[in-house]
């Protein structure tokens, strides 16, 4: 004598079903776990330019006059393709957010810039990883 099954224990099991081949999918196609860097940081600083991609003028106070600066990120040991963001702030005031690659790797350099518009105070900028995670923040001061 056949049974018949509930629909409603049909669809939990073909929900955890689901949600297990999915995991296993996600950790097949080499995604780290969330407690693993997927790089390191080997610089964050702010610098008055960036030539022949490293930092120049590597400093954390500039004059009001200084038209912009540089936050520049030297990465190793990326594990995957990833994207970092660059989140401006003038006090509290969130002035730019700069989403930029990261390649696979042992190393990649890049850098955001910002114009300053004279605004003199402190200003900061927070490194985030792809999820939004806050991984380093740098701090200067126009004078």
């Amino acid at each position: 004598m056949m049974r018949k099954i509930p629909v409603w224990i049909a669809a939990l099991s073909l929900t955890l079903f689901m949600t297990s081949f999915a995991r296993a999918a996600f950790a097949a196609e080499g995604e780290t776990a969330a407690d693993e860097p997927v790089f390191t940081i080997q610089r964050f600083v702010i610098a008055g330019s960036v030539e022949d991609r490293e930092p120049v003028g590597v400093v954390n106070a500039f004059a009001f006059t200084t038209e912009k600066v540089y936050c520049f990120l030297e990465a190793g040991n990326i594990t995957r393709d990833t994207t970092v963001s660059f989140v401006w702030y003038h006090g509290d005031k969130k002035m730019a957010t700069v989403t930029l690659p990261l390649r696979k790797g042992s190393r990649w350099r890049t850098y955001s810039s910002k114009k300053l518009g004279g605004l003199k105070g402190d200003w900061k900028v927070e490194l985030q990883d792809a999820a939004g995670n806050i991984l380093e923040t740098v701090a200067f001061s126009v004078e």
